[in-house]
């Protein structure tokens, strides 16, 4: 056997290695792909700051997003993601711009117009979707503008950083190992060891590079930072949400029923705390009205147009009345329901005020972000006690619920009853406008379904032997709930146990002793009757297009 033990291989150190060397090259090219990025982001929400905050990059792709998503994503964003299906959204759009912008350095180290190109198309993309909603202006377009620039200059000086540092020797300093100007090599160079032209330097060390990319993304990340804590300063209005002083009710709401609530431990309240109310909505930002800056445009089909600022609102007399809200989207015993206290002025009086003309058949709501709601005239004005809301609970309207005015017309989902933020009112037919969610195929009317729920006890709860408590609620808005039966087990259905009713336009909640309950998995049902004496359908459907249908069920193990 040949000895080769005398025999030396010679290995470059580190990242001198030919795999290594070029994974260290592409992971430079992404950090200048990402640093461009992070400035383009960066410079967005400083300019945001001083035009719209609404108008950022990110922010306008994203409400662009949700505009364009097909009715089947939006319903499956709400009901996987629920209220959280926001911050997901925007956590998909920052995920794929950086793998982008990651393939935007790349392609920039090789051919140097391209990557600077693609963030011109990312600017592009940003300012069609600013100018693309309803309120838009031309600054909303600047953000993104801005952004495009500053993104395609910072990676076009990185990655040409890089294409120096990967590139030959060029003029701009030393290269490594060469002696200092105006002095001699100490003796002769090795035999192996090239001689250096004094004329050509060497190329910038690619510690180099990284240390102007992270200087980069920090200080983007300090820009965007400051830019978006100047705008939400700028667009604060908690403190004049807090000097708000509600007038009292000219027409107070009754205490609710010392029975309304069964005192079952598990079950919802029966009044639903305004940090636990729902929100489902489009707006990736919270319209922040000043209600000092607040105006109320009612017009369209009318006789005498009106024009009401927030301090007229407060001084017509408001009324209060309890009101439980419904999510179109909510799935068979969801959570997107709630029931609230609410106080503003009365909605027919101000529609009779302003004289609805022969031929109104829909009362459009417009938000100050643009969204519209359409309401059937007929039916805020037959009776029902729709509210211009300003509170809740007896606080101001919470900004993310409408503040400083909402509509609420009860016996409709909110997608056709509930414009929070709003600033427009227009009388106008069916035929001339179609509002934002006709538009994508849900139901017109937006009539409430009859629903009940299960609330104790919860899914694939353990449960002793014996007697069991069931408890739930149930509602019809504007119809009332006349009865609640349950099964267990597909057996015989038993009348549940009805609090104290507390009007048509509530929920109302329920109980029942399930006794001689044995050890086992049982499976409980539930149904409501309304007060007309109609059975809540049977067959499930979901959602889209005008509500889900089908009894709530729950699965319990008896021990």
């Amino acid at each position: 056997m040949e000895d080769v033990s005398d025999e030396t291989t010679t290995r470059p150190p580190g990242p001198d290695r030919p795999g290594a060397g070029r994974l260290v090259r592409l992971l430079s090219a992404v950090l200048c792909g990402l640093a461009g990025a992070a400035a383009a982001v960066g410079a967005g929400e400083a300019v945001a700051a001083v035009t719209r905050p609404a108008a950022a990059p990110v922010v306008a792709v994203g409400s662009a997003a949700i505009d364009l998503a097909p009715t089947a994503v939006k319903e499956y964003a709400v009901r996987t993601f629920g209220t959280a299906d926001k911050p997901v959204l925007l956590a998909g759009i920052y995920l794929t711009m950086l793998l982008l912008a990651a393939g935007a350095g790349l392609l920039a180290v090789r051919r140097r117009a391209h990557g600077p190109a693609l963030f011109g198309l990312f600017g592009a993309v940003g300012v069609w979707a600013a100018l693309a909603r309803p309120d838009s202006t031309l600054p909303d377009a600047f953000p993104s503008a801005v952004a495009a620039l500053v993104g395609a200059v910072a990676l076009d000086r990185l990655a040409g950083l890089l294409r120096r540092v990967d590139g030959p020797p060029s003029v701009d300093g030393p290269p490594r190992g060469a002696p200092p100007a105006g002095r001699e090599p100490a003796g002769p160079l090795p035999a192996d060891v090239p001689a250096v032209d004094p004329s050509v330097r060497s190329r910038p060390a690619r510690r180099t590079v990284l240390v102007a990319g992270g200087a980069t993304v920090t200080g983007a990340a300090l820009v965007g930072v400051g830019g978006r804590v100047l705008a939400d300063r700028r667009a604060d209005v908690g403190a004049a949400r807090a000097a708000v002083r509600l007038p009292a009710p000219a027409r107070p709401a009754p205490p609710l029923p010392r029975g309304s609530a069964p005192g079952v431990p598990g079950l919802a309240p029966f009044v639903t705390a305004n940090a636990d109310f729902y929100r489902v909505d489009t707006a990736l930002t919270l319209p922040r009205i000043d209600p000092r800056d607040w105006t109320l445009r009612v017009h369209g089909l009318v006789d005498r147009p009106l024009l009401l600022g927030f301090d007229e609102l407060l001084a017509l007399p408001l009324e209060e009345f309890d009101h439980t809200l419904s999510c179109v989207s909510n799935e068979v015993g969801g959570p997107y329901v709630g029931t609230t206290r609410w106080l503003g002025a009365s909605l027919p009086a101000l529609l009779r005020r302003a004289g609805v003309r022969s031929g109104a058949e829909q009362l459009v709501g417009r938000s100050k972000d643009g969204m519209t709601i359409g309401t059937p005239v007929e039916s805020v004005l037959d009776g029902r006690r729709g509210l211009l809301a300003v509170a809740m609970n007896g606080e101001a309207l919470p900004v993310e619920h409408g503040f400083p005015c909402r509509t609420v017309v009860p016996g409709f989902y909110g997608y056709t009853s509930a414009t929070k933020w709003l600033v427009d009112l227009e009388l106008t037919t069916f035929a001339a406008h179609d509002p934002y969610w006709v538009q994508r195929g849900w139901d017109r009317t937006g009539a409430v379904r009859t629903a009940s729920r299960i609330d104790v006890p919860l899914p694939f709860a353990r449960v002793p032997a014996g007697e069991v408590t069931l408890a739930g609620t149930a509602w019809a808005t504007h119809r009332g709930v006349g009865a609640v039966e349950v099964r267990v087990d597909g057996g015989p259905w038993q009348q549940a146990r009805l609090a104290e009713d507390a009007g048509p336009d509530v929920w109302r909640q329920w109980s029942h002793r399930w006794t001689g309950a044995t050890p086992g998995t049982h499976r409980i049902e539930v149904r409501a009757v309304d007060a007309a004496g109609a059975v809540q359908e049977e067959t499930r459907r979901p959602p889209y297009p005008s509500g889900s249908t089908g009894w709530h069920s729950t699965v319990v193990t008896v021990t």
